[in-house]
């Protein structure tokens, strides 16, 4: 007879530990929530007789306290036990989501009330994002951490797809504000699944210093390595610009030639499905030089800005649409394995939380400058300035030598017992790999 442990072994892979399954499945039961809880808020402001601008201000009283608590985040769940913060955090945006739920439900809500709930929930995902993170890089085998990421971004992706597919269709079904009280039940059952999480693994911090020595602690991390700072600072400026490109040409070149919303909405579903495939294709394909291969990968992020300033057929755009999703994906992947092999384990949240802030810091401003550049000049040129934007930061990004020569390595040493961590000491690992 089997026993229980080899029962297990026969269920998941060897490197999917305890802790990375219950990542995983949190992960997959909160994106499919606040995906389609996104549609749901901004049908919830129109239903209470606000306009575009008022949707654009819950959108953006979410992402202000994101920026602004991001770092903090970092510095927090570097401190304390990073399951804790995320238990806490999906706490704060099971209650937020639950009184915009009840506003919905019972009255009709106040722009200043949404604004409130919604920017409550940004904090919550401000001290999330950067402890999430980190409890993942920390949770996989270093040999195996590629496929792992793999497999855990192909859920989220596969999730964010079906979220907003469901959303979508509930919304029109039941309303907005059951989907709201929906989100709020998938938090509270993702913050009992990550109360489980075990880490042991996690060698206790050291005593001394406080916040501000933290975040110059975490700096010096972020700053000293050239590859690091220099995709972040990247990734700033093109998201910034496909952020616009998507959230505020986009919608207006479909409805002026490809017929409406249902054909973006249909390209939208194009570039999910293709951030599945590009997770499904990463847990094969292991690129020798993780960087250089990721970053080659981010130029088709400029073809929807540029088929969008053409503009090319609903057909072909989504066509475009599915390769980029594919492309990014290879970049995502490759990404998470070089954080995961070359940031020491305790400085792991206050480096993700650099790299969110660089990630969404210039979006609200890209979005915002979006209609004046349009007007300024013209919708076809400045959707051409966002593809030139995108080609030329990266580009410049490959003129960094660590990212054209970091290397996945191939052997780990492990450091002791624990749930699949397996990263082993920064020494032992430099032995055997690294930046070529």
């Amino acid at each position: 007879m089997t026993s229980a442990a080899d029962s297990r072994r026969l269920r998941r892979p060897a490197w999917a530990g305890r802790n990375y399954t219950l990542l995983t499945a949190a992960a997959f039961v909160t994106n499919l929530g606040s995906h389609g809880a996104l549609i749901a808020a901004a049908f919830a402001v129109l239903e209470a007789g606000g306009d575009g601008g008022d949707v654009g201000l819950v959108a953006a009283a979410r992402t202000l306290p994101l920026v602004l608590f991001l770092l903090i985040g970092g510095a927090v769940a570097d401190r304390l036990p990073r399951h804790r913060v995320m238990v806490a955090a999906n706490a704060l945006n099971c209650l937020s989501q639950a009184a915009f739920a009840v506003l919905v439900l019972t009255g009709e809500p106040r722009l200043w009330q949404m604004m409130l709930l919604t920017a409550l929930g940004g904090t919550g995902q401000a001290f999330f994002s950067p402890a999430a993170e980190g409890m993942l890089l920390s949770s996989v085998r270093g040999e195996q951490a590629g496929r792992a990421f793999a497999v855990f971004r192909m859920a989220m992706q596969g999730a964010t797809v079906g979220g907003a597919a469901l959303g979508g269709a509930l919304v029109a079904a039941v309303g907005p504000g059951w989907v709201l009280a929906a989100d709020a039940a998938a938090f509270a059952l993702a913050g009992a699944l990550r109360a489980f999480l075990d880490v042991g693994h996690i060698p206790p911090r050291a005593p001394g210093g406080g916040m501000l020595a933290d975040l110059r602690e975490g700096w010096r991390e972020f700053a000293g390595r050239p590859w690091l700072w220099g995709i972040v600072v990247q990734f700033s400026l093109a998201n910034a610009v496909v952020g616009a490109a998507d959230a505020v040409y986009g919608p207006l070149v479909a409805r002026d030639h490809l017929g409406g919303a249902g054909p973006w909405g249909l390209a939208l579903g194009f570039f999910g499905a293709g951030t599945v495939a590009g997770a499904l294709l990463m847990t094969r394909w292991k690129p020798r030089r993780l960087l250089l291969a990721g970053t080659l990968c981010v130029f088709p992020l400029a073809l929807p800005s540029a088929a969008l300033a053409v503009p090319v057929p609903a057909g072909a755009l989504c066509a475009v649409m599915f390769v980029t999703g594919v492309t990014l994906e290879v970049f995502g992947v490759s990404w998470m394995t070089a954080l995961h092999q070359e940031i020491p384990e305790d400085k792991l949240s206050r480096v993700s939380a650099y790299d969110w802030f660089g990630s969404v810091a210039l979006v609200p401003l890209a979005t915002a400058l979006a209609g004046p550049a349009e007007q300024a000049f013209g919708r076809t040129a400045a959707l051409w300035g966002c593809a030139t934007l995108v080609v030329v930061v990266t580009a410049a990004v490959l003129c960094v030598p660590d990212v054209r020569g970091l290397r996945r390595r191939t052997a780990y040493v492990a450091q002791g017992p624990g749930d699949g961590a397996g990263r082993g000491s920064a020494d032992a690992e430099r032995a055997v790999g690294g930046l070529g």
